[in-house]
């Protein structure tokens, strides 16, 4: 009897015997939806540097949700709810989060303290060459119109019940930037941060698919096929100037853009001065890669099943979806319009590029351009929007910020 006993009591503290009882059955589904992910990120190259942590921090933190009120789970969602209830004891205090969390709440605080995003953007800037938008100052337009998408979203959002905090968020979608979703949804909704970062970066590998149709849709084979003049050579001195200027400008109207103006900025500045080569190395690879680690696993932790599968989440990647689909959509018709106005000597197929996705964007204007004409190369002609769109979800995150925070 005493073995017996002993096995019964073996078997229900099994994660395999919590499937069965109290809800358990979404955590198995949230683990198929994992491995999904992971399915996604290996064999279809689905933005696998950061879906595939996304998907096994998803994984992890289901199997572990059965010992969730245990010391030995992986995350605790009552100590985050804890954290942000302004009558609790812990109310922001990251003491009670290293004092009493599993290891994916304190990878976690990373994420909460807006440090992962920015150190990303850092990275980001010191991989980006900002020529193209210099010697094409007209790109920021495009940049700012493939934002539309992000406004339009917050106002559908608030139709169907979001807060505004929580729209916001939402609408920052649209920006086609994973990180700076999550550095606007963990200060202003961290509740949604598992939808929205997952709708973010898979909206974001999802490009090749999701704009050509609306490209095609919107644009003339003749516009299409429009081959732009080449650029003229960006100096050294302007490339350094760029992004002291951006910085100084950009920060002191919108204060709330620092943390990822400031590091996108300075690690572009790294890559340009020529001075800071072992620097810009560091943070193009080496630093990129770990905080790419800690961002996806922590992010994945948001999504345990109790709080994941609702009809809320549903809503979200639909309006995410919406967001981004009019970002481009916004992005082409200034581009149509620019198209005009130069007399036919802009390809309007760079205005798609707006969005921030950093160089898949600019990839897919070069695709479909050279599918209209072989010998056009719109690549570089494209990066001038896409850097923009890097720039201007940026300030739509601190605009959004400084609106709601």
């Amino acid at each position: 009897m005493d073995i017996l006993e002993t096995l019964k009591t073996l078997w229900e503290s099994s994660g395999f015997h919590s499937f069965l009882v109290d809800g358990g059955w979404k955590n198995l589904l949230m683990i198929i939806v994992a491995c999904v992910l992971l399915y996604l990120g290996i064999k279809k190259k689905f933005e696998p540097l950061l879906l595939v942590g996304i998907a096994f921090g998803c994984l992890l933190v289901n199997l572990s949700y059965f010992g969730a009120g245990s010391a030995d789970a992986l995350y605790h969602m009552d100590l985050w709810d804890n954290f942000l209830n302004h009558d609790h004891p812990d109310y922001h205090s990251y003491g009670a989060i290293m004092r009493n969390g599993g290891l994916l709440d304190i990878l976690y605080i990373g994420v909460k303290a807006g440090i992962y995003p920015s150190l990303i953007f850092m990275g980001v800037g010191a991989m980006t060459d900002f020529g193209p938008l210099i010697s094409n100052p007209k790109s920021l337009l495009l940049g700012a119109a493939a934002q539309m998408g992000v406004f339009l979203a917050f106002f559908g959002a608030v139709c169907l019940g979001f807060s505004g905090n929580q729209a916001a968020s939402i609408g920052i979608i649209g920006g086609a930037d994973g990180p700076t979703a999550i550095f606007l949804t963990t200060k202003l909704a961290p509740e949604l941060l598992g939808p929205i970062a997952i709708a973010a970066y898979s909206y974001m590998a999802l490009i090749p698919m999701i704009q050509p149709p609306l490209m095609k849709l919107l644009t003339t084979k003749k516009e299409r096929e429009v081959k732009m003049e080449q650029s003229r050579v960006v100096s050294k001195t302007e490339k350094i100037l760029f992004p002291i200027i951006v910085a100084m400008f950009v920060i002191l109207l919108l204060p709330s853009t620092a943390p990822l103006i400031g590091c996108l900025m300075l690690g572009n500045l790294w890559r340009e001065c020529g001075v800071t080569e072992r620097l810009s190395d560091t943070v193009q690879n080496a630093l990129m890669n770990i905080v790419t680690v800690f961002l996806g696993i922590s992010v994945g932790a948001t999504t345990a099943a109790e709080r994941f599968l609702s009809l809320e989440t549903i809503k979200i990647i639909v309006l995410g979806l919406t967001a981004f689909c009019f970002s481009t959509v916004g992005g082409l018709l200034v581009g149509k319009i620019m198209y005009k106005v130069s007399g036919g000597k802009i390809n309007p197929l760079i205005g798609s590029a707006g969005v921030s996705a950093v160089p898949m964007a600019a990839r897919v204007s070069q695709m479909e351009g050279q599918k209209a004409n072989p010998s056009n190369f719109l690549l570089m002609h494209a990066m001038g929007p896409n850097v923009a769109g890097v720039i201007g979800s940026a300030i739509a995150a601190g605009f959004l910020l400084a609106v709601f925070k």
